[in-house]
């Protein structure tokens, strides 16, 4: 397979300017750009797919430059919707710092910001050098300006469609950027640049969007769906990545092995014949979690997910550090406690059971175990001293519920 022909199997390729780029791209030597706005201090699962689709180029012999918006970012891409929030100048700033790190250790692209070529600007120049440029009835057309005609939009919203074009023309004049890759919701605003460094310099520059990497139902993964998968480790941890992949839908996951690893297409496809007979092994999930995660975070991450995943599938806890049971007890329901408390008390007030006589057939039938031990005595007293990091006590309920109680 050539590069471009891997690209379209994998799905990746949605869109392009010009079918010339294929033959630059299975050529190697570009200079290309994605860019995002700090409107977060990490990137997350739907970054990661371009993002990986940037790192595929660069092992191609293209060179990346990713552009962090420190300009854009105080402006705001037009949402389909509805506006965005404006953040504060101190806000943007400490994403920007954050972000600029982040793809740094973990891709190792080179970072820049646009606020830096933007900031000196005067709005008589912006106007005569580069809104000239711009047919109203252009803009108008693009997809994401069409969509809010309706509900309406501002004039800032209006203007980043040429704020993003512009930095395409000052890469492409000042670092011999020719290429701009971004998601397909990108393509209005990437063929904008396409056309002003045509229409300033008079040469060519080209464009390629990417599908959104979406779940079954059709949703995306982005913050603002309020399921984001966070990159960042502390706000996502590999235990808590480890399970989404584990239980990603099975008519995504092949997709999701194309999309967002780097095995070679036979293998996958290997999987994928392996899958099909046998999807109750989620062999092609378990795969898709160690590639991302090792990725990301590295081979001791994705092991250390594993390992809290196996102890507690068996219940055996007891060898977990405080930390890895902070990472394992995202999400289930907390209770906090402030004194030592007979175990048949707790498990009424934290919710657990619903009455003092289900608390006490549970202990008697053994379904209730404390932190890895099955406890069968009825005036068992759960204590700070017993707990992990003298902190958190873990109650598990028959083989998959789980609580924690925090001491307070």
């Amino acid at each position: 397979m050539t590069l471009v022909e891997e690209l379209k199997w994998r799905g990746l390729i949605e869109n392009i300017t010009d079918p010339a780029l294929e033959e630059k791209l299975n050529e190697g030597g570009l200079t290309f750009y994605i860019g995002t706005d700090p409107t977060g201090d990490s990137l997350h699962l739907g970054h990661y797919s371009t993002f990986s689709m940037a790192t595929r180029l660069k092992k191609a012999g293209h060179h990346p430059i990713l552009l962090v918006g420190g300009a854009t970012g105080l402006i705001g891409d037009p949402k389909p919707s509805a506006e965005r929030p404006m953040i504060t100048k101190e806000l943007l700033q400490h994403n920007y710092e954050h972000l600029s790190k982040q793809v740094k250790d973990i891709f190792g692209f080179e970072v820049v910001n646009n606020y830096d070529w933007s900031k000196d600007i005067n709005f008589i120049d912006y106007l005569r050098d580069y809104g000239k440029f711009f047919n109203l009835n252009y803009m108008l057309n693009k997809e994401t300006v069409k969509s809010r005609l309706d509900v309406g939009i501002t004039y800032t919203e209006f203007s980043y469609m040429i704020m993003q074009a512009l930095d395409f023309l000052w890469l492409f004049e000042h670092k011999g950027c020719t290429l701009q890759i971004g998601g397909s919701d990108q393509w209005g605003n990437i063929t904008s640049g396409v056309e002003l460094i045509r229409k300033k310099t008079g040469k060519d520059a080209y464009g390629l969007v990417m599908p959104l990497i979406t779940k079954a139902d059709g949703t995306k993964f982005g913050k603002s769906e309020g399921n984001a998968i966070w990159l960042d480790r502390n706000q996502t941890s590999p235990y808590e990545m480890y399970q989404f992949f584990l239980n990603v839908e099975d008519s995504k996951v092949i997709e999701y092995l194309k999309m967002l690893t780097f095995l070679p297409p036979e293998e996958i496809m290997a999987i994928e014949k392996r899958f099909e007979q046998e999807k109750e092994k989620r062999e092609a999930q378990q795969v898709l979690a160690r590639e991302v995660i090792t990725f990301l975070h590295g081979e001791d991450a994705y092991q250390e997910a594993v390992k809290i995943s196996e102890r507690l599938f068996s219940g055996d806890i007891k060898d977990l550090t405080v930390e890895e049971i902070k990472d394992a007890m995202k999400g289930v329901p907390c209770y906090f406690c402030q004194n030592d408390t007979d175990l048949v008390s707790l498990l009424v007030d934290a919710s657990i059971c619903s009455s003092r006589r289900e608390a006490r057939e549970f202990i008697t039938n053994g379904t209730i175990s404390v932190n890895g031990d099955r406890i069968t005595d009825l005036n068992f007293v759960v204590s700070r001293e017993q707990a992990f990091g003298n902190r958190y006590t873990v109650i598990r309920r028959g083989k998959k519920k789980y609580y924690l109680i925090e001491h307070e």
